[in-house]
């Protein structure tokens, strides 16, 4: 009985197997078939359909470099999972096919089978692995291109490094020339202006400029509008009908911590002082006991009205602000391609400004932040924090939390002073000192 189980299950498996092998030249067309398609979903929505190039489309070179790397893992595998169907349909016979008829397998006609490597085809022959090894070293600039401002506006803009292939080490004679470097390059500008096709170099770096800003301010907005509305639509359509559901008892606290208490309460206490100055001051009848108590009972219930709305809204906040942050990561981490345009856009903007305008955002940042009168600006934005999701504010906390995190914010900006900034713009460090003293 235990052999015939065994040789039962064995049979199972070798059956598995061999309708493995049988499927192998469907399974391997239909791989490179959807690598296929995923290239040219590349091309349909970033290089309005055309070849995967820096002609196409106005991309930086991290953006390109980012597009050819994808572009690589998807002909590698569809060169492949061709290769794979030609060898298994060499292999393929009468025999095969009606061991496949036997075991149930359905083969796809042959109009769909040309169909597909029609496509395949016409996709990967846009491509050489020549074409795509030079445009993936042509995406470092070379020091001979000039750029906008160095022709328009003649001003210094920080250029990439070019990467070296050569392993030894330099040293200090070989990186330094005997001309200095402002001669040079404007030598080098000079050559550029006489060139008769540096108008067409300023006329595609002004276009990429402008599409990688079209990009960067669309980004930047995304970033803030669709968390906004997935905020307001979960409150709206989701969670605040739940709250509400769930809330609608009266026998719910209305107030969610000792603070709402304590400010309802002073509310009320107002309302009583101000009902008796205004008797007073009217020359009005005095007010009975029970004409008092019932305007002092409707007025405490306006308010726990008031304070139960709030503690409802609070509550939504909390799980609608779960949603923001969610939408914000996706929205992250399906733009790859946007970010890296982002960080040029940012890094554009930021080593055009002058020394002076560099220091000036350096003083103003650290000043707001983590000078003299931030504590004040802190401890506002803490309690607005605690009141919007309905938490009581801790004194505690916002004085720790005061004591410690603006220090360490000034320590790691002093740091990110010293490390880079003093490497990157020496000049901008220097004005910086000069205009905080």
């Amino acid at each position: 009985m235990k052999n015939s189980v065994l040789s039962q299950k064995i049979y199972s498996f070798l059956l598995a197997a061999y309708r493995w092998y049988l499927l192998t030249p469907e399974r391997s067309l239909d791989e490179a078939y959807q690598s296929a398609l995923k290239i040219k979903e590349i091309e349909d929505k970033h290089f309005n359909g055309k070849k995967i190039c820096p002609d196409s489309a106005m991309y930086s070179s991290s953006v390109m470099d980012y597009f050819y790397t994808e572009l690589k893992k998807l002909l590698k595998n569809t060169r492949m999972r061709l290769t794979e169907f030609k060898a298994s349909r060499w292999f393929s016979n009468e025999s095969k096919q009606q061991a496949a008829a036997k075991t149930g397998i359905e083969y796809p006609t042959p109009v769909l089978v040309l169909e597909k490597l029609e496509f395949i085809d016409q996709v990967i022959a846009k491509y050489t692995n020549d074409d795509l090894e030079k445009t993936s070293t042509n995406l470092v600039p070379s020091p001979n291109i000039v750029t906008k401002n160095e022709i328009i506006t003649q001003t210094t803009t920080p250029k990439l490094p070019v990467q070296n292939n050569d392993k030894t080490p330099k040293r200090k004679t070989d990186t330094t020339g005997v001309l200095p470097r402002s001669i040079l390059t404007t030598i080098t500008r000079l050559q550029s202006e006489l060139d008769p096709n540096s108008e067409q170099d300023v006329v595609k770096t002004f276009r990429q400029t402008q599409k990688r800003t079209i990009i960067s301010i669309r980004f930047i907005l995304l970033l803030i509008i669709i968390p906004l509305l997935t905020h307001q639509i979960a409150k709206a359509v989701f969670v605040g009908p739940l709250v509400e559901h769930f809330r609608s008892s009266e026998a719910v606290e209305v107030f969610l911590n000792a603070e709402m208490e304590e400010e309802a309460l002073v509310q009320l206490q107002r309302f009583e002082e101000r009902i008796k100055f205004e008797n007073l001051i009217t020359n009005a009848p005095i007010l009975s006991p029970e004409v008092l108590e019932r305007q002092m009972k409707e007025k405490a219930q306006e308010i726990a009205e008031e304070f139960r709305s709030e503690s409802s809204n609070a509550i939504k906040n909390v799980f609608a602000d779960i949603f923001s942050v969610v939408a914000f990561i996706w929205l992250l981490l399906i733009s790859k391609s946007s970010i890296s345009v982002l960080k040029d856009f940012f890094d554009h903007i930021v080593y055009g400004l002058s020394d002076s305008a560099k220091a000036f955002i350096i003083i103003l940042f650290t000043d707001v932040f983590v000078g003299f009168h931030s504590p004040h600006g802190w401890e506002v934005i803490l309690e607005g924090i605690s009141r919007h999701w309905g938490l009581p504010a801790n004194r505690d906390f916002i004085f720790l939390f005061i004591a410690t995190f603006p220090v360490i914010l000034d320590t790691i900006f002093k740091y990110w002073i010293f490390r880079y900034l003093n490497r990157i713009s020496p000049s901008a460090v220097a004005t910086y000192h000069n205009m905080n003293e």
